[in-house]
């Protein structure tokens, strides 16, 4: 069939024939040339064009997630240039549909027509160009940048070399400030040598958005969330003001308790915290700290890292019980073929891409998770978000392939996370990690927890988009990066760099989302849309106590809800998915302070008399 297909193209081609010919009659009768009418497209030539695009990416898109998958789990000179050959084909003829697409623009279509045409005209993450060596070019440059990262290792003087699994945990565990800041120090050498591919791939890639009808590669971006993209910007920035008193609260204790460990001449109670200091290599996320700012007060937190030690969960056993989360809400098992092909453990005789990350191989059953599991409760969080994309991606199997996604891409990551909010005292007791589930007076700990994860998250989930469409519209220069980096880290999460920085390091290719160029905003509205969807679903599961406590396991009501809501795809805006499950259209951080509220009022208790901001 695809070899015969329809598209606006080959109609194109056969009208240029037909007036051709019929202009060579004419001048073989020495009459003038008539100027002939442009044939315009109709509704009709529309649907079929949307049919038959559909099915030649289907097509193309197989090969392509297969080699992409060999890439990320065998590094080597091989499945480098076949992930990219592959990625190439698929994304170039991705982007002569979607410029076709652009064709029926001005045609009158029904409305589900119109939003397939629009979701494939959005469909890129980098636009190729049109012209050959210049989207070859570009797919070298994104695998190049996406194999830097993964191959990335720090070696030390005495020729010790660690890679970033070793350098994260050292981060994470160690109390030595010197030793914390060598590590974060030395993982940011993987990245100068970035700044220039990066930098000749963002030029490529606004060409190639420009030919789309774009400004550039950021009003691409901007423009996939159903709204003009100067109000989603305005969207973004109204809901962090929700957080951002709370984020304040945190962030002065925490900075004030690692003034206590560390000294003042370390941590300066008036200016951004030094951002190897929190627990994370890029001080997203500051759990790893609890033990040196958590209450004072004796309480009894379940240590889940203790818990699956003593039960001797493995990794396969720690997935295996993620999965019996979603079967309890009613979902079908995944796969015998996710047990097979997944990558749970790093495999000792070769370089992988070990980011978590979710992957549906044949937009059907083909599901896989690709981690380098490590036996923690972190981990056993992680697990959960993960399943939480594949039980998505197999809820709207069935919808057209332009459908075929998260309401916006926020929904996706945030699905995961709502099921791991489940993940509190009263679950563990259901599945026999602990024996007792710790009275109300213990749960300040638990919201600290919490909060140093996900609340210290939101302003870095806000900024790294912040920064990357500055630089794709070419408010940030390529010789400005580095330093608009750190001006944005330091206004929105108040983190600053340990030691002066380079103009030329490149920091924020030190993150695997900037050389992997995975759109950021994403982490942003999961963390706002998570909490709205746990308490919406625990409504629906009727639980009664505090929504921090709350936990779905086993609702088949509320599996029942979420179903709905994740068969939709991106069928519909995103504001009638959040619209089914919520009763709201509209993204409100309120679920965020209901469920922090005790937290907020301690914190405010102990910040008195202390000099907050900076």
């Amino acid at each position: 069939m695809l070899s015969t297909k329809l598209t606006l193209s080959s109609i194109m081609v056969g009208l240029l024939a037909t007036l051709t010919g019929c202009q060579q009659d004419s001048k073989a009768d020495n009459s003038a040339p008539v100027a002939q009418p442009q044939a315009i497209p109709s509704a009709d030539d529309a649907r079929t064009f949307i049919q038959h695009a559909q099915a030649e990416i289907e097509k193309l898109q197989l090969p392509a997630s297969q080699a992409a998958w060999a890439y990320a789990t065998y590094i080597n000179q091989d499945t480098a240039a076949v992930s990219a050959y592959l990625g190439e084909k698929l994304s170039t003829r991705t982007a002569e549909l979607a410029k076709e697409a652009a064709k029926f623009n001005q045609v009158e279509v029904d409305a589900d027509t119109r939003r397939q045409l629009n979701l494939l005209l959005n469909s890129f993450v980098l636009a190729p160009p049109s012209q050959p060596d210049k989207s070859e070019r570009l797919a070298q440059l994104s695998s190049e940048l996406d194999g830097m990262y993964g191959k990335g290792k720090y070696c030390r003087a005495n020729g010790e070399c660690w890679d970033l699994g070793q350098m994260t945990a050292k981060m994470a565990r160690s109390r030595d400030n010197d030793l914390l800041l060598e590590v974060w120090q030395g993982w940011r050498q993987i990245s100068v040598p970035m700044k220039p591919l990066y930098e000749e791939m963002v030029g490529l890639a606004n060409e190639g958005a420009q030919e789309l009808g774009f400004a550039d590669t950021s009003e691409l971006w901007r423009g996939k969330y159903d709204m003009p993209a100067d109000d989603f910007a305005m969207e973004l920035d109204r809901t962090w003001n929700q957080v951002k008193p709370f984020y304040e609260a945190l962030h002065c204790h925490v900075r004030a308790k690692l003034g206590d460990y560390y000294g003042t001449d370390v941590v300066a109670q008036d200016k951004p915290i030094p951002a190897h200091l929190l627990g994370n290599m890029w001080a997203q996320s500051w759990g790893n700290i609890y033990e040196l700012v958590k209450p004072e007060r004796k309480m009894q937190v379940p240590d889940v890292t203790r818990a699956l030690k003593a039960q001797d969960y493995d990794e396969i056993k720690m997935v295996k019980q993620a999965e019996s989360f979603f079967t309890s809400l009613g979902f079908e098992p995944l796969p015998e073929s996710f047990w097979q092909r997944s990558q749970f453990i790093q495999p000792k005789d070769r370089d992988v891409i070990c980011h978590a990350s979710a992957w549906d191989i044949d937009d059907k059953d083909d599901l896989r998770i690709k981690m380098c599991i490590q036996k923690t409760g972190e981990e056993f969080n992680v697990i959960h978000h993960e399943l939480g994309h594949n039980f998505y991606q197999r809820a709207y199997k069935n919808q057209p392939l332009l459908y075929r996604g998260s309401a916006n891409d926020g929904f996706h990551e945030a699905i995961g996370d709502t099921i791991a909010l489940s993940i509190t005292p009263k679950y563990l007791k259901q599945i026999g990690l602990i024996d007792d589930i710790p009275d109300e007076s213990n749960d300040l700990g638990m919201l600290m927890q919490v909060a140093l994860d996900k609340i210290a998250f939101v302003p870095f989930g806000l900024m790294v988009d912040q920064w990357r469409w500055k630089v794709f519209s070419g408010d940030i220069k390529p010789q400005d990066y580095n330093t608009a980096w750190w001006q944005l880290r330091e206004q929105y999460q108040g983190v600053m760099a340990p030691v002066a920085r380079d103009a030329n390091a490149f920091d924020p290719g030190s993150k695997y989302h900037v050389p992997g160029n995975t759109p950021y905003t994403r982490y942003f509205l999961a963390h706002i849309l998570q909490f709205q969807f746990h308490k919406a679903l625990c409504d629906i599961a009727q639980d009664q106590g505090p929504v921090h406590r709350c936990s779905i396991y086993a609702s088949k009501e509320a599996g029942k809800a979420l179903n709905n809501m994740l068969e939709m795809g991106m069928s519909q805006p995103w504001q009638d998915a959040l619209e089914s499950l919520t009763g709201t259209r509209q993204l409100d951080a309120g679920a965020i302070l209901d469920y922090f509220a005790p937290l907020k009022t301690w914190l405010d208790e102990q910040n008195q008399g202390r000099q907050c901001g900076w």
